[in-house]
């Protein structure tokens, strides 16, 4: 994984494991206290082999890219903007993925059944195949790697097209007790809208990155008429979405979100300041990829 920074003079010491050119985000997270999870210098993050567009390299080694898979219409028209270390990038074109890590993390192998290369390869990631399976293990291929590496066959699936909403709710349930970190997108840390976006993610259904933008691409539901897997959003009078989650099929009025004030995903009957700024409920449309 990437951490996507809001720009470069707001990185901070703790960040460290997240900078080097294989990010050690585990460690990262581990090292930051309950408000450094919570500060606006990360903006999302990038999973491997993530497309985006390099606008700009710093002789510092900072670059400034658009993560093209990542809608974000408002800051760019083109995906989510921000910085990371040019050393986190891989240049060259890669097949089509067809395939999805289906666990919460995995490895990838220098060779069937071999030795770890590269750590840390978490759920939702697509990987492009690069020939049969062997001995249970799938050879894929890989960013930066003139040779594939090589990955659980259980761990990943091929990637689906159409998916029910319930379906959704299964995926965000295997990050419940993941902590929460603003701009976060894995089981290491995570944020509301991260949790939507990977959740939809994994099932093949390509969401805004952020809770207002996944308000404006999803279509409301009439009050009453919600159902599992669908959407709440909470605003302010007169503001857009500022936090989203799942309507939970636990009971009426349950969510599944990525907390902020309890730094946890997790599933709970709806606290009263969240009733009291719930502005509405959305449906991601079937087909949105």
């Amino acid at each position: 994984m990437a951490t996507l920074w809001s720009d470069p003079a707001a990185v901070r010491p703790v960040d460290a494991p997240a900078l080097a050119p294989r990010a050690d985000v585990a460690a990262w997270v581990s090292r930051l206290d309950r408000d450094q999870r919570v500060g606006d210098c990360v903006v999302s993050q990038l999973l491997l082999g993530e497309r985006v567009l390099v606008e700009q390299v710093r002789p510092d080694g900072w670059a400034r890219v658009v993560a093209v898979e990542q809608p974000a219409a408002p800051l760019d028209a083109r995906g989510y903007p921000g910085w990371l270390p040019a050393s986190q990038l891989a240049f060259g074109a890669l097949p089509e993925p067809s395939l999805v890590v289906d666990a919460v993390e995995t490895a990838l192998l220098d060779a069937p059944g071999g030795e770890v290369a590269l750590p840390g390869v978490v759920l939702g990631t697509r990987l492009a195949p690069a020939g049969a399976p062997v001995d249970g293990f799938a050879p894929v291929h890989v960013p930066g790697q003139d040779r594939p590496l090589w990955v659980e066959s259980g761990a990943v699936l091929p990637l689906p097209y159409a998916a029910p909403a319930t379906d959704v709710l299964v995926q965000a349930r295997r990050l419940l007790d993941s902590v929460y970190v603003w701009g976060g997108m894995s089981g290491h840390g995570i944020d509301c809208s991260g949790l939507v976006h990977l959740a939809w993610r994994r099932l093949g259904v390509r969401l805004p990155r952020d809770a207002s933008d996944q308000a404006d691409a999803t279509e409301p539901v009439p009050p009453g008429e919600e159902q599992p897997g669908d959407l709440y959003f909470f605003a302010h009078p007169g503001r857009p979405a500022h936090h989203v989650g799942f309507v939970s099929d636990r009971g009426p009025g349950h969510v599944l979100h990525a907390c902020s004030e309890r730094r946890l995903v997790v599933e709970e009957p709806m606290p009263p300041q969240r009733v009291a700024t719930l502005a509405a409920t959305h449906r991601v449309v079937s087909g949105r990829r």
